[in-house]
């Protein structure tokens, strides 16, 4: 019998378009059938510069599969250069060209000499999901678009971490860890969100290091780049939430980059002096909240999975039961994940799930016993869970259909202090 995959919580590699559309001036050229963008484009903030209902497609049909759709493909492309003002033309494939053998690649090859760039990524769904898909699109820009350089820029940094879109709090979360990086003395460059794109791209080679915040997504990126490149990387697993991941982060940036260590442990002290100020003035709350839960449940992606469960727990002190990650991880860095959830404080160790069912994860949550009310952090499929359990929820992974996230981000100790109102904010509801 066929397995049913109950509420799945990510899409298929060609949703990668997403992380094409956010590189500025980038557009995706889809080949594949006519209904996979709008199919794909389910994320609130997707209109953009050109929006997915539009982007330019090949909208492959019967006849196609049967004689090929290369010279369609070949049409579409051009009148993209034609038409549209891009800086970027990424080609995407979706299943149908896969399956029956279409030469996207050499296609794509004869558009070298084109007056912008063409690139090309495998993007067909069977070939994973859209964690893959925007591997696969950072490893097309490196493939394609880079060369090894003799120059390095002393204190540029290159900051990747999770999937545009995938996470509605990228764009926020990348300025913040700019920022992070640049009270460091350190330059930051990225390519996705506002007036990023193809110019600092083009900058990439002559960074002095990537540095990856992420626990999987892009590792095998940073692996092409420092072999390709010659760029080595800083591989940071936790995404920096709260006052002692972002310290802990800033040290081990600061030594990787050997910045001096006094400069360092200064710009910390000010940090979390400002961050305690603010703990302590609601310290009233934080104490009195009977209501507050003592368990709670984290259902996301590996990236927000880890970095929640340390803030709740390293900040705020509550204790993790069972942490879902839901975004197919795979099998080859479950174990270092695993470790993970282990480098919690006062000795605590979270267990966690590789769970892509919503079905199963749901049961779970509902025969633990969380000795109070639970705190569910996920996506919007936990909302009817966290009614029948009578738990706190917040809405933080995809699917987000309970709150509109523009340029909010969680990263860094301003963030912490956001998810702090987030979740008190649930809390408090209880009074009235």
């Amino acid at each position: 019998m066929a397995k049913i995959l109950d509420k799945q919580r990510y899409k298929c590699a060609m949703s990668a378009m997403q992380t094409v559309q956010a590189i500025e001036r980038a557009i995706p050229v889809l080949h594949s059938g006519p209904g996979c963008a709008q199919k794909l484009s389910s994320s609130s903030g997707s209109s953009g510069y050109f929006s997915p209902n539009i982007y330019p497609c090949t909208s492959i049909n019967e006849k196609d599969v049967v004689f090929g759709g290369v010279q369609k493909l070949q049409s579409t492309i051009e009148h993209s250069l034609n038409v549209i003002d891009a800086d970027l033309y990424v080609v995407l494939t979706g299943c149908i060209p896969e399956i029956v053998g279409d030469n996207t690649e050499e296609v794509v090859e004869g558009f070298k000499d084109a007056k912008k760039p063409v690139i090309y990524a495998s993007t067909a769904g069977f070939k994973g999901n859209n964690y893959k898909g925007h591997e696969q699109v950072v490893e097309s820009i490196v493939d394609n678009l880079l060369e090894k350089s003799d120059i390095r820029v002393k204190g540029l940094v290159n900051i990747w971490a999770d999937v545009p879109y995938q996470d509605e709090f990228w764009h926020g979360n990348l300025r913040e860890l700019e920022k992070l990086v640049r009270e460091l003395g350190l330059t930051p460059n990225t390519i996705f969100g506002f007036k990023r794109g193809l110019d600092n791209i083009k900058k990439i080679p002559t960074a002095d290091f990537n540095l990856l915040i992420s626990p999987w997504v892009g590792l095998h990126n940073m692996k092409k780049m420092e072999k390709k490149l010659g760029i080595p990387y800083l591989h940071y697993p936790t995404l920096p939430i709260g006052a002692f991941e972002t310290s802990k982060f800033l040290r081990a940036v600061g030594e990787y980059a050997k910045v001096p260590k006094e400069k360092v442990e200064k710009i910390i002290s000010e940090k979390e002096e400002y961050y305690y100020y603010y703990i302590e003035r609601y310290a009233d709350l934080f104490l009195e909240t009977r209501v507050m839960s003592k368990q709670f449940t984290v259902v996301s992606d590996a990236q927000y999975a880890l970095g929640i469960t340390k803030f709740l727990v390293n900040d705020l002190g509550l204790y993790p039961a069972k942490q879902f990650v839901v975004d197919d991880t795979p099998k080859e860095f479950r174990d270092s994940i695993k470790t993970y959830f282990k480098e919690l404080n006062y000795g605590i160790e979270a267990d966690i799930s590789f769970e892509t069912d919503g079905f199963k994860i749901h049961s779970e949550i509902k025969e633990h016993d969380y000795h109070g009310y639970p705190l569910i952090l996920g996506g919007h499929w936990e909302k009817q869970v966290a009614k029948e359990t009578d738990a706190h929820f917040i809405n933080v992974s995809w699917p987000v259909n309970e709150r509109l996230v523009m340029n909010s981000y969680y990263v860094g100790y301003d963030g912490g202090l956001k998810l702090i109102e987030d979740i008190y904010s649930v809390a408090r509801t209880r009074f009235n």
